[in-house]
């Protein structure tokens, strides 16, 4: 999307009820890995937190020790606490209103539909409008290094207890939601599109601006002398926003 766009887009959910959903799993690829414990908040800019809850489930999977030492969910947690079968119909309610928001959103979701597909649900059909916390927090904060949730949590100084159970970054993706939300509420739309266009973008966003395949974008961005930078986390190569939009506008006429 546009800066423009992208604007417009958050201006709208943070008019909306959101309903956060954190999971911890036993790894990262459902659906050999699954769920360990998930948290649900509902909530509003206006009214804060209606509804919040928590639950360790059994999945009868075995957790990795790395998994362990990350979150502190040991296997005689989860091999005590109601099996997922149970546990996944009571949260389906609870995950239907307002709109799907998680820190990393495609993480959740990819588990959030294999999970309640072994339950026979079909989440896949559920038409609900979705929101990445960080998306925006790499549009809101382009100069931070990270925007890992335990480090926005460090850098907003947000009391929400132990990073990486669910309870937790539930609560702190609810925080950062609200801050950043009321923040392009409160700011004007000049001040706002100036911010976003810091942002730094990969090859492959900057070819969906562009509507182009990502080699023609690459050659675009020479041609035009847009220089990158280096990730420091994957090493991929980044462009600047509004540069990049600059040059889609250039196009254009």
């Amino acid at each position: 999307m546009l800066s423009t766009d992208l604007l417009t887009f958050y201006r709208h959910i943070a008019q909306q009820d959101l309903t956060i959903v954190d999971l911890e799993t036993t790894g990262y690829k459902p659906p050999q890995a699954r769920v360990t414990e998930i948290a649900v908040i509902h909530a509003n800019l206006k009214t804060g937190i209606t509804f919040q809850q928590t639950s360790l489930m059994n999945s009868q999977t075995q957790i990795p020790e790395f998994i362990v030492q990350l979150t502190g969910i040991r296997q005689t947690m989860v091999d005590n606490a109601p099996l997922a079968s149970e546990l996944w119909p009571q949260y389906w309610p609870w995950l239907q209103p307002g709109i799907l928001t998680c820190h990393n959103l495609e993480f959740d979701y990819a588990f959030l539909k294999a999970e309640l597909r072994h339950c026979q649900i079909d989440f896949s059909k559920f038409k609900q409008e979705r929101f990445c916390t960080l998306q925006l927090a790499r549009l809101m904060l382009p100069d931070l290094p990270s925007r890992s949730l335990p480090d926005l949590v460090k850098h907003f100084g947000f009391t929400v207890g132990q990073s990486h159970r669910a309870a937790a970054d539930a609560l702190a993706c609810w925080l950062l939601a609200q801050r950043l939300l009321t923040e392009i509420l409160d700011t004007e739309d000049r001040v706002l599109l100036e911010r976003f266009g810091q942002q730094w973008l990969p090859l492959a966003e900057v070819a969906r601006i562009l509507q182009c395949k990502p080699q023609a974008a690459t050659l675009r961005l020479q041609q035009a002398g847009i220089e990158p930078r280096e990730s420091s986390h994957r090493r991929t190569l980044l462009y600047p926003r509004s540069a990049v939009e600059a040059l889609m506008e250039h196009s254009s006429i």
